[in-house]
């Protein structure tokens, strides 16, 4: 349809529309546009109790996360004591209990109520994430994951768990929480760790390990076992700094025992356990 000004001259009109044809058009895109996701909520979570291990350790694993991790997902750390924590980390209180301390908080994150809704990976402090970890959450989804401890260097088809990584959606395996909550004594007393208790609860058929690769122990795997020094227990590092074996599949380093990431002098750790 042509269209007509008033009072529009005849060249006006063929100026105008020589105009209109040779103008592009822009289309503005609204100024906040909404996050595209899956649907699914996912939570990265860690537990920092007492002085073992500083803010500082929490900043860094939320920020190895935030560079290794592309799904959508909130960090929380559930503790005691915020001081010094980034204020990007979602702060959530530890139900003080008496008798128990650290990694005997662990049964808390098997709370059905917990507060979290959604699929749950828990990382204890003292890792090194180095490469994308997204398959932590979309590996075997709706079961529970965790890591075949690393006495599986020594010991063939062993067959324990370490705790320093797993995945579960809220409310699996609730007995870990319930049982432990009615009477905390007596797991703590007949239990070497929180791992343990988790192994007892949870039976066969009903857990998933991570493939070995993906999440290898620093000094047994990575470092093959080298001497330490002479600094005393909780301060040692290796006698000799060195160079680890990375497989192409591993893309988290787990700090069991000595050396904590903080006191160890190899480049590599250096290197990668970074703000």
């Amino acid at each position: 349809m042509k269209k007509y000004i008033q009072g529009e001259t005849k060249e006006q009109r063929r100026a105008r529309k020589a105009r209109d044809k040779t103008t592009t058009k822009v289309v503005v895109e609204p100024a906040s546009m909404p996050l595209v996701t899956d649907g699914i909520k996912r939570y990265v979570v860690c537990l920092k109790y007492g002085n073992k291990y500083s803010a500082d350790y929490v900043n860094k694993l939320y920020n190895m996360v935030k560079r290794n991790l592309t799904l959508d997902h909130e960090f929380v750390c559930y503790t005691e004591d915020a001081t010094g924590i980034n204020p990007e980390v979602r702060i959530e209180p530890i139900p003080l209990m008496s008798g128990v301390q650290g990694w005997w908080y662990k049964p808390m994150f098997f709370n059905p109520n917990l507060g979290l809704k959604g699929v749950i990976l828990f990382f204890d402090l003292d890792v090194v994430i180095f490469r994308n970890i997204d398959y932590l959450f979309t590996h075997e989804p709706n079961k529970f994951c965790v890591i075949r401890d690393f006495n599986r260097k020594f010991i063939r088809n062993y067959n324990k768990f370490n705790s320093s990584i797993f995945r579960l959606n809220t409310g699996m395996h609730s007995d870990v929480y319930t049982k432990f909550i009615k009477d905390p004594n007596g797991p703590i007393r007949r239990y070497h760790g929180d791992q343990d208790w988790l192994r007892a609860i949870v039976r066969d058929g009903e857990y998933v390990y991570w493939p070995d690769d993906w999440i290898e122990s620093y000094k047994w795997e990575m470092r093959d076992r080298p001497k330490y020094d002479r600094q005393p227990r909780g301060q040692r590092d290796f006698e000799t700094p060195g160079e680890p074996v990375v497989k192409d599949a591993t893309s988290v380093a787990v700090f069991h025992g000595d050396p904590n990431p903080h006191n160890c002098k190899d480049q590599w750790v250096i290197d990668n356990w970074i703000n």
